[in-house]
């Protein structure tokens, strides 16, 4: 496919054929050596094989001076839990352009061909994480989700004189088909969460070294309820990820931690939800950092608002939404919303409240990371007061819970 008008580069697809270009790109981006990759335990047979699933998987798009790939984008299609509604989504990765070719729009224009597929494809949501937060929202996208570290002493963790549950804890092989499935499960019921496929569990453990181990909780019946992902390296115990389907599992996994007290000096990790940690812990006296984490944006306005679930308890009401996208052209336009039952309808109904607003406070909006009422007095939505409470009522608020880096 080539450029459009004056563009001077010619973009396809990458296939395995391209390979070797795709990889060279990305290290020069990332300045990842391969003395440095050799020091994480990576042979170059394995850099190399470990590729071929992004390329065979993704939707990869270059662009080419010559026979030459000087960008690329790469999309994954994965699936989304946004408020019990499961979307067919892409996830944005691998977006890199050789120094030289910068500041010329390549990105935009792979951006938006990307952005143009998944649309195609019905995927009306798309996700990545941001190396530059004011570039994306120039493309329409906003932050989501949040990513808290936090950092407890030894001598926070004291294990209790008694076990808090009945359960058991057993470490297993990182294909254990109940890990796997403990996180299907956890996707299903958490609104923002993905539902890992082979792809998504490739890059989970694409960097992790053969010390990490992982943890299941299980009731006094056997049946698993919750695991985490760990690495005790150098006193420290580093959680890569801790879920759990309810409170059991929840006190058990820190009963586990807690008989590490005399083998650790610190536990970090991270979370990604608006977990009261330092409210559980009995000395809740630890470190925690927030940081926005993950970008999203709605692709397809009218697609995902007619799979979008509302507040069942409101009343009906009709809302027109006025967006703006200067990236997007199809989801600049006005929309009426029909709520109704939890769930949203695109209608020709007469709308009893109109609100203004960019796709990407709409985005955020929708996909619970801000509330209306924030954004309003943000001056990111236009409308009355009176609209903007009754928007309020009527949309679901949680902040997606978005752990996966690909």
């Amino acid at each position: 496919m080539d450029g459009d008008g004056d563009f001077p580069y010619q973009i396809r697809d990458l296939t395995t054929d391209d390979l070797d270009q795709y990889n060279a790109l990305l290290r020069y981006a990332f300045q990842v050596t391969e003395q440095q990759l050799m020091e994480a335990g990576w042979r170059d047979d394995e850099i190399m094989q470990s590729k071929f699933p992004i390329l065979e998987r993704a939707d990869v798009l270059g662009c080419y001076d010559g026979e030459n790939l000087i960008s690329q984008v790469a999309v994954y299609p994965l699936q989304m839990n946004i408020h019990d509604e499961i979307y067919p989504i892409g996830y944005v990765t691998s977006v890199n352009t050789y120094p030289e070719y910068s500041g010329q729009g390549l990105i935009k224009v792979l951006m938006h061909r990307s952005l143009a597929r998944m649309r195609e494809k019905g995927q009306s949501v798309a996700l990545l994480y941001p190396y530059s937060i004011p570039m994306y929202r120039r493309f329409g996208w906003e932050i989501i989700s949040n990513k808290i570290s936090y950092k407890i002493k030894d001598s926070q963790i004291i294990p209790r004189r008694k076990k808090a549950t009945d359960g058991y804890v057993r470490r297993v092989d990182w294909n254990n088909p109940d890990f796997m499935n403990l996180h299907t499960q956890f996707a299903l019921r958490t609104h923002g969460c993905l539902l890992r496929n082979a792809s998504a569990w490739e890059e989970y453990w694409r960097w992790d070294v053969d010390d990490t181990t992982v943890a299941v909780y299980y009731s006094k019946e056997g049946k698993p309820l919750g695991y985490m992902v760990y690495l005790i390296k150098q006193d420290i115990m580093h959680i890569k990820e801790m879920i759990y389907l309810n409170r059991e599992a929840q006190k058990g996994i820190w009963d586990y931690i807690s008989a590490h007290y005399s083998m650790i000096d610190e536990v970090r990790g991270n979370t990604y939800q608006n977990e009261l940690l330092a409210f559980y812990l009995e000395d809740g006296n630890i470190t925690e950092t927030i940081k926005p984490y993950i970008m999203g944006r709605i692709v397809d306005v009218e697609a995902f608002f007619m799979r979008y679930r509302c507040d069942p308890t409101e009343e009906d009401v009709c809302f027109r939404f006025e967006v703006e996208d200067r990236f997007l052209d199809w989801n600049s336009r006005g929309f009426n919303v029909f709520f109704h039952d939890g769930k949203a309808t695109v209608t020709d109904r007469e709308p009893k409240y109109t609100v203004r607003m960019t796709i990407n406070t709409l985005s955020t909006l929708l996909l619970g990371y801000m509330t209306a009422n924030q954004l309003y007095k943000l001056e990111m939505i236009q409308g009355s007061p009176e609209a903007v409470q009754i928007l309020d009522e009527v949309v679901i608020h949680q902040i997606p819970y978005i752990s996966d880096f690909i």
